[in-house]
């Protein structure tokens, strides 16, 4: 018996008929054994994981009902050919059993489901044909909609919303709360994102159990050269910023406006997170660098160079601005020990001032070169090189102004927020108030 049992598997792994003709000729029960012992070696589900359709087909033509025997994790043949992709066997096991296509294995899969994860285009087609319903069978509060953008099959995404694309098909939510935006927001894939928002009826805005649109999801996730993308497409379908907490989320849109026409773009949304950790990331770089032109001010101011006292307002403007330099970066230097407050509504604050500072010490570094270079330069050389110098020093501050100019108009709209923020009165004392305005003394 096992013998034959060990033929009828090494039949079936070859798709070998006519041995299996043989083998039936000899014990016409042979199948049915093999079924009722429900081993996973099973000659249909055997074959039609290899693709022998001729195998399949002669065992189908016996015994039809075979198509509907599952093995020991609950997948019937329709599911193991599903999976893998053979077309013609999969028509075949419909054809003997139709009601195959809605069955489930010990995942809770139906053939459909498997074939749009593998994104099996084909199969996909002929099973929607056979049974549409099966599409629409939930899989541990999720869709196939949601199965096909977790596992980036495109192509059979579109034949499933083209097939069953109603608006609440499209916009079901998972366990979460995500639809499948917010799936393919949070795996960035543009191709997927760019088609639900042009194709599809998909709600853009949509919120999931945590209160988060996709365009939350984007902005609490690390960030890469596709976020620009993404953004402009979400922004395009009518997208709300991303609600995230602190007062630079806070500043009025009419400042922001006045920064560039663009303002979207030029604002992108970054994750609190990843705002509060930028100082100290940078700590290092910014002592070192502080430190170093502290050094330099310091030298240059007990030793500066010759001839400068023969200028007076020459030399009175490099010591203003050698010491404007020296002290902001000595500034710097005692932030970074005693530590800034990173809390998460000054995060981007202390950015700013950081910021801020290092600009006024850069500035007046250069200022103070440029007279270095003016006293020092021999008069014959004088016409040519303090020109250039000239412009140098200044097309560097007018570069290092655009730079920070964004932050200082940050600062002054967070400031005039906190002025506000301080000024709010009670709704006693403003009651107080009104009382003593207009009482007669």
């Amino acid at each position: 018996m096992e013998r034959v049992e060990g033929l009828l598997f090494y039949a079936s792994v070859e798709g070998n008929v006519t041995l299996l003709q043989i083998l039936l000729q000899e014990d016409p029960l042979i199948l049915d054994r093999v079924t009722v012992n429900r081993s996973d070696n099973m000659p249909v589900h055997v074959a039609s994981m290899l693709g022998h359709f001729d195998f399949v087909n002669e065992i189908l033509s016996r015994k039809p009902q075979l198509a509907g025997e599952s093995d020991s994790q609950r997948r019937l043949p329709l599911h193991i050919a599903s999976a893998k992709g053979h077309v013609e066997i999969v028509k075949a096991l419909l054809s003997a059993y139709p009601e195959t296509c809605l069955a489930r294995d010990s995942d809770g899969r139906n053939p459909l489901h498997l074939a749009a994860i593998k994104g099996r285009y084909e199969v996909v087609k002929e099973l929607l044909q056979a049974q549409p319903h099966a599409a629409r069978a939930m899989v541990e509060q999720e869709t196939i909609l949601h199965l096909c953008v977790k596992h980036n099959q495109l192509e059979v995404l579109k034949l499933l919303v083209e097939s069953l694309g109603d608006h609440e098909f499209v916009n079901s939510k998972d366990g979460d709360g995500n639809n499948i935006l917010h799936l393919a927001v949070a795996d960035k894939q543009i191709e997927t994102i760019n088609f639900l928002l042009l194709n599809t009826t998909i709600e853009v805005n949509a919120s999931n159990t945590n209160r988060e649109t996709s365009m939350d999801i984007l902005a609490q996730g690390p960030k890469d050269v596709k976020d620009r993308q993404i953004i402009r497409s979400l922004t395009r379908a009518d997208a709300v910023e991303p609600e995230t907490e602190g007062l630079i989320e806070k500043i009025p849109q009419k400042w922001i406006s006045k920064m560039s026409s663009d303002n979207k773009n030029l604002f992108p949304p970054i994750s609190q997170k990843n705002r509060e950790d930028w100082l100290y990331k940078k700590r290092d770089t910014l002592m070192v660098v502080a430190s170093f032109i502290a050094t330099m001010a310091f030298q240059v101011g007990t030793n500066p160079p010759s001839g400068v006292w023969h200028h007076p307002v020459l030399h009175h403007i490099f010591l203003i601005s050698n010491t404007v330099g020296f002290l902001s970066t000595l500034s710097i230097i005692l932030l970074l020990i005693s530590g800034l407050h990173f809390s998460k509504h000054r995060g981007h604050v202390s950015t700013g001032i950081m910021i801020v500072i290092m600009w006024i010490a850069t500035t007046s570094m250069s200022i103070t070169y440029y007279v270095s270079i003016t006293v020092t330069t021999p008069l014959h050389q004088a016409k040519t090189i303090r020109p250039l110098s000239v412009i140098i020093v200044f097309v560097w501050i007018g570069l290092m102004t655009l730079v920070v100019g964004r932050y200082m108009l940050l600062l002054m709209a967070i400031t005039k927020k906190i002025i506000k923020l301080s000024y709010r009165r009670s709704p006693e004392t403003t009651k107080n108030l009104n009382r003593s305005r207009f009482s007669v003394p």
